[in-house]
């Protein structure tokens, strides 16, 4: 009968890499099958070989079944020898091992009843390589140290809802990240959370003056008044930047419903983000107030004289070191004259920092002055410029323009002729035309080339250029070429009509009718 198969032994490289966590399950190699028949001798050899292979640092692979050398008939011994001269092969390098992931961060609560409780994180900021398996949920009560696992799974979301809990207990929670490393250190919730019902989660109701910034000045009394909500009692707590309030300052007072933080007298000091939080249990509700407390702007700190030319005076100042805790929103300029000394302004809410004054009047000098300006009013004080602006007077002879003499003599001349007219019998005429000329021509009529002289018939107007010559009843013999003639010493010029005298025939019965 041939005798049993020696027992192959583990080596300790071996358990101790059972005893690591391994990456990831491998699947189990196929069970080798012992060859029919084996002497002791050829078992000894195996377990020899693997020995020495341990003894040089290196794990031996297993020998296949067929490598078996078969027992019947053959010596043992020259087998044997041949199996512990020959040197097995080397095993590959294994890979680095994989390292746990960083904390999972911002463990909360989302929410909470009288049997679970829902907490949510964040991703830890360090994953590795190997990827993330999932999260653990373990939760213990307070004043013992047995934790219980809450999922049967690993959970890959980001919050979980732990169920079946007893009203009443007070429990610690944390989140412990897995990968093919192992554990990472657990993320803890910051106190412990008990297990009830909360009827009304806190929440403040900020009033809409004080969603954006509170801007008060100086001596001005502060009492902002911020209701909120929340079953039972909140436990209401303010902090100022980051900070605890100073109560010799600050007084807070909470009620059910509000707080209120009452500055008696604001300083400058008191200007900051207030944060106010309302907490019930694990739930908390944050709101911030910006505070800005704000007075007049100390003066520019310097304000110069660049230059002076003609009727001009070039300013320069830069802005004030103390802007009242607020933005510089524009300045003010002023000008005094050396023999009065009485300040006028002369640029008002004006933004840059240079600035050139004119219309100043020759022969005076000038001293400038600069006020800030921001939202509350002008500052106080000034800055005053140390030079003097004289303005130069210089010498002026006046010379009156000389003008030449225009010759104004000009010859007669008819702006407006004569026309011809027709006049009836016993109906008196009248003849018209415009001269101009200078010297004023002298203004003759003529009838038929003959002066009219001074003939009671006839009466000759002469005005302003204008001409006129009336015929008083004219008859049939008063018809002709009239003329009128305009003399100067420059010369003389003529106008001339025809005036048609026409006799009014009568029929026999109009005679009668006129006897």
């Amino acid at each position: 009968m041939p005798g049993k198969p020696a027992p192959i032994k583990k080596s300790p490289a071996k358990k101790a890499a059972e005893k690591a966590p391994e990456p990831a399950p491998e699947p189990e190699p196929a069970p080798v099958e012992p060859p029919p028949a084996e002497t002791p001798a050829e078992a000894a050899t195996v377990e020899a070989a693997p020995a020495e292979a341990l003894a040089e640092g290196e794990a031996a692979p297993a020998a296949p079944a067929e490598d078996t050398p078969a027992a019947e008939g053959s010596a043992p011994a020259a087998p044997a020898e041949a199996a512990v001269v020959e040197e097995p092969p080397k095993a590959p390098t294994p890979p680095p091992p994989a390292v746990p992931t960083s904390t999972p961060l911002e463990v909360s609560v989302e929410d909470v009843n009288d049997s679970s409780l829902t907490i949510k994180w964040k991703t830890p900021e360090t994953i590795g390589d190997s990827g993330l398996d999932g999260y653990i949920i373990e939760y213990c009560k307070n004043g013992t140290t047995d934790w219980v696992v809450a999922q049967e799974e690993l959970t890959s979301a980001n919050r979980y809802c732990v169920k079946n809990l007893t009203t009443g207990d007070l429990l610690h929670v944390r989140v412990v990240a897995v990968n093919p490393g192992g554990r990472s250190e657990p993320g803890t919730l910051a106190e412990p959370v008990p297990i009830r019902e909360i009827v009304d989660r806190p929440k403040i109701r900020m009033p809409r003056v004080l969603r954006s910034r509170c801007v008060k000045q100086v001596g001005e009394q502060i009492n902002l008044v911020i209701p909120f909500l929340g079953k039972p009692k909140p436990v209401v707590s303010w902090l100022k930047d980051g900070q605890p309030l100073d109560t010799k300052r600050v007084n807070v007072r909470n009620s059910d419903k509000d707080s209120i933080m009452f500055i008696r007298t604001a300083q400058r000091e008191d200007s900051g983000v207030y944060e106010m939080t309302v907490k019930v249990d694990s739930f908390e509700d944050k709101a911030t107030v910006t505070l800005q407390i704000v007075e007049l702007p100390g003066p520019p700190a310097s304000v110069k004289l660049v230059d002076a030319w003609g009727f001009n005076a070039a300013l320069e100042w830069t802005p004030p070191k103390d802007n009242g805790n607020t933005e510089i929103t524009g300045y003010t300029v002023q000008k005094a004259d050396r023999k009065t000394g009485e300040w006028f302004t002369v640029l008002e809410h004006y933004h840059r920092l240079t600035a050139t004054v004119s219309d100043l009047i020759m022969g005076n000098s000038y001293c400038f002055r600069v006020f800030a300006e921001n939202q509350v009013g002008i500052s106080e004080t000034s800055a005053v410029t140390k030079e003097v602006a004289t303005i130069q007077k210089t010498g002026i002879v006046y010379k009156p323009p000389e003008y030449l003499e225009h010759d104004f003599s000009e010859a007669p001349k008819f702006t407006t002729p004569l026309s011809d007219r027709a006049a009836t019998v016993g109906y008196t005429t009248k003849l018209l035309c415009s001269v101009r000329g200078c010297p004023k021509p002298k203004i003759e009529w003529l009838k038929n080339q003959m002066v009219i002289g001074d003939d009671p018939k006839f009466r000759q107007i002469s005005n302003q250029g204008i001409c006129s010559l009336e015929i008083r009843k004219p008859c049939c013999f008063d018809g002709g070429v009239y003329t009128c003639r305009a003399k100067n010493a420059q010369g003389e010029a003529t106008v001339s009509c025809k005036l048609e005298v026409k006799q009014i025939i009568l029929s026999e019965a109009d005679k009668e009718k006129g006897k």
